[in-house]
């Protein structure tokens, strides 16, 4: 089979197109014909060598991926040959609140990712994906959508008449305002590009602001608003004050990202308390919640949206579009 590969360290010089041997599933394992990867910040942060996990070479990068289960191990219950399935990027994070050891058990990283024609996956760690859906839409769900999801409706109840604020167009926050307008909540949505603004409010957001026009953004959420009652920031060290300030008194964020790092210096902590706000760092999600979701995707007909499609071997230009961070508006997917 064919796969990619880091080979002997980290960075885009790195990945290389191998032949493999095709795995055979063991007990309780399923055999993917994986389809079509998507790819996430975490996968870009993972292959420049950032992430804090130990990743043995050669390693198999990309976390989310969709495909055809082609055969299954002794004892297997949950799936039959044929069903169309994505993994969880936890694998055994099956349901409740995050515990220690759940990031040793992520694919792409320590795991093996999805980067290839084939993967062996336990079956505790697949979920069926909606029938609506191509390989190349299913392949989102994973990281992006489930962050969106579990960050706003099972741990944010959200509610219909809330109002959410979004920073970017990326997968996370393109999901993250379609789930918004799913539950009737209100969606302000932040971009340096007025044409990617534009885009959101042809899917449906409330208002935009371009925050290269309007630095200040959250003083702009505040006037439209009074505060706004969830963000979903994914820029981290840079936006996360103002992710706060933007709030209304007992408002959530929702730490999603960090792309503009993670150390906050000299941060004033008083604002969380004169907001009585809720800071909530993400874990991406559990299984119960990636199968809640699937029913809601389902129920609704949503589809999610993708910016742009690469044939396997040519991951690196996906990655090197995915690094430049503003060129794109939704998801970057490979097709396998």
């Amino acid at each position: 089979m064919k796969a990619i590969q880091l080979t002997n360290g980290f960075g885009f010089e790195e990945l290389t197109m191998t032949e493999l041997d095709k795995p055979t599933p063991g007990p309780k394992e399923v055999l993917i014909r994986m389809r079509a990867a998507s790819l996430n910040y975490r996968d870009l942060v993972v292959l420049s060598g950032l992430m804090p996990i130990e990743v043995k070479f050669p390693f198999i990068p990309l976390s989310d991926g969709a495909g055809e289960i082609v055969a299954i191990g002794q004892g297997v219950t949950r799936f039959q040959i044929g069903q169309r399935v994505a993994g969880n990027l936890q694998q055994r994070f099956i349901g409740g609140d995050p515990r220690p050891g759940v990031l040793e058990e992520s694919l792409g990283g320590p795991l093996n990712g999805v980067a290839a024609e084939y993967v062996v996956l336990h079956e505790d760690g697949v979920v069926p994906i909606p029938d609506h859906l191509t390989y190349e839409e299913a392949s989102t769900l994973p990281i992006a959508a489930l962050t969106a999801w579990s960050m706003l409706i099972e741990y944010g109840g959200l509610q219909a008449g809330d109002t959410v604020l979004l920073q970017g167009t990326g997968g996370v926050s393109i999901f993250g305002l379609q789930f918004s307008l799913m539950a009737g909540a209100r969606v302000i949505i932040t971009s340096s590009s007025n044409d990617k603004l534009e885009r959101a409010k042809a899917l449906g957001a409330w208002q935009t602001i371009n925050y290269s026009e309007v630095p200040d953004w959250d003083k702009a959420a505040l006037e439209l608003t009074g505060g706004v009652d969830h963000v979903l920031d994914v820029g981290g060290a840079a936006t996360m004050g103002k992710s706060i300030n933007a709030l209304r008194i007992g408002g959530t964020v929702s730490m999603v990202g960090f792309l503009s790092g993670l150390t906050i210096p000299d941060y004033d902590v008083s604002s969380i308390l004169q907001k009585a706000a809720t800071v909530r760092g993400s874990q991406v999600g559990n299984r119960d919640h990636f199968e809640k979701m699937n029913r809601a995707i389902t129920h609704h007909r949503l589809h999610p949206v993708i910016d742009r499609l690469f044939p396997l071997d040519r991951i690196g230009e996906a990655f090197a579009l995915l690094a430049e961070g503003k060129q794109y508006f939704g998801k970057i997917v490979v097709q396998i």
